[in-house]
C-alpha cells in the first residue's frame, strides 16, 4: 500500500487554498517527496507529516514552481539537526540547475546537511523495503521531465490457524515459509510452503505525472496503475492556450486515465481560472474514477484484483469525494 498526501496543488502561482506542487508519497516506513514547490516545509508540518524519514526528493522537472521550495526544507533540516542524508533525484538539466540553485546558497557544498544529488535516466530508480520506483520520460516543453511509478509487489500471507495446526512455531522456521522455503521440523516432517501460504494479494502501484503536453507516450508507462496523478491546468475551452503553454486539459487526463486502465485519477496542479467542479465534470467525460485534489488530502492506493468496477475509489476513511 502506498499513502499519498497532496501538499500542494496549483498550479503555476499559489493560491489562497493551494500550494506549489509537492506530493508525499509513503510507502512503509519510507517517504518520498515528488516536487518541492515553495513552501512545501510549511505543507509537511502543516499535513502533521513533519520531516523526519523523509530520505528523498524525487523532481519531475526543473521549473521553479516545483523546486523553489529545496532550500527551505534543508535550511529547516539543517535548524532541526535532523540526521540522516537527503537525496535530491532528477534528470539531468534538473540535477545541474538545483546544484547551481543549492551551490548560490550553500558554496561550496556546505549545505546544513548532507546533500547526494543523484541524475536519473528513464528505468528503475530506487527499491527497498518491498517497493520499487522507477522513472519514464515526460514531454514538457523541451524540458529533461521524468515521471515517476512506485510498485509494491505481491505477496502472500502465512496462515497462522494452518502453521498452528501443523505445530510450526514462531521464529525463524516461519519465516523461511514466508520466503517461499521449504523447512523441516524436529520431528522429521517436511513443510512445503504451499500448504501454509494463503490467497494472493496484488501489489499496489502509483503513477505521478508533473506537467506535460501530450499523453500518448504516458500510456505504457501508467497502464494499470491503482492510482494515476496527473496535472489537469487546462479545460477543453481553453484547449489552443493548453497547446500554447505545454499543459494538460480536464479531458485529456481523463483520455489517459481510460486508455491505461488504470483504478483511480487524481487531479493536481489546477488553475484558479476554474471551479473544481468543472474541472472533475470535464475527466469524468471519459473517465468515472476521477477526484480533484485539495491541499492536505490523503489517500491509499491499494492494490485489488478482478473487475475494475470493484477496484477502491482511493478515497481513505474518513474522507468524502470532492466534486
Amino acid at each position: 500500500m502506498f499513502e499519498l498526501t497532496f501538499l500542494g496543488t496549483a498550479a503555476t502561482m499559489p493560491g489562497s487554498e493551494r500550494g506549489l506542487p509537492a506530493l508525499l508519497v509513503a510507502a512503509g516506513s519510507e517517504r518520498f517527496l515528488v516536487d518541492c514547490g515553495e513552501g512545501t516545509t510549511r505543507q509537511l508540518l502543516r499535513a502533521g507529516a513533519g520531516l523526519r524519514r523523509l530520505g528523498h526528493v524525487l523532481l519531475t522537472h526543473g521549473h521553479l514552481d516545483h523546486i523553489l521550495g529545496l532550500a527551505g526544507l534543508i535550511a529547516t533540516r539543517g535548524l532541526l539537526d535532523l540526521p540522516g542524508e537527503l537525496t535530491i533525484c532528477g534528470g539531468g538539466q534538473t540535477i545541474e540547475l538545483v546544484e547551481r540553485y543549492l551551490s548560490g546558497l550553500w558554496p561550496a557544498r556546505r549545505a546544513p546537511v548532507p546533500l547526494r544529488l543523484v541524475v536519473l535516466k528513464p528505468g528503475p530508480a530506487l527499491s527497498g523495503g518491498g517497493y520499487t520506483v522507477g522513472c519514464f520520460p515526460v514531454r514538457h516543453r523541451g524540458t529533461d521531465s521524468l515521471g515517476y511509478r512506485f510498485d509494491t509487489a505481491p505477496r502472500r500471507h502465512l496462515n497462522a490457524e494452518r502453521l498452528k495446526a501443523l505445530g510450526v512455531p514462531p521464529g525463524p522456521l516461519r519465516q523461511r515459509l514466508a520466503r517461499g522455503e521449504a523447512i523441516e521440523l524436529t520431528d522429521g516432517r517436511r513443510i512445503d510452503p504451499e500448504s501454509v501460504l494463503g490467497q494472493m494479494i496484488p501489489g499496489a502501484s502509483v503513477a505521478v505525472v508533473g506537467d506535460t503536453e501530450e499523453i500518448e507516450t504516458l500510456v505504457p508507462f501508467v497502464s494499470g496503475v491503482d492510482a494515476l496523478v496527473i496535472e489537469a491546468t487546462f479545460l477543453d475551452a481553453d484547449a489552443p492556450l493548453a497547446a500554447e503553454r505545454n499543459h494538460l486539459t480536464a479531458a485529456e487526463a481523463g483520455r489517459l486515465a481510460a486508455r491505461a486502465g488504470v483504478g483511480a485519477l487524481y487531479l493536481t496542479h489546477l488553475s484558479g481560472r476554474y471551479p473544481a467542479a468543472a474541472v472533475a465534470q470535464e475527466a469524468r467525460r471519459f473517465f468515472a474514477r476521477v477526484r480533484v485534489m485539495n491541499d492536505f488530502d490523503r489517500v491509499a492506493a491499494i492494490g485489488t484484483s478482478g473487475n475494475r468496477s470493484n477496484r477502491h475509489s482511493g478515497i481513505a476513511e474518513g474522507e468524502t469525494p470532492n466534486p
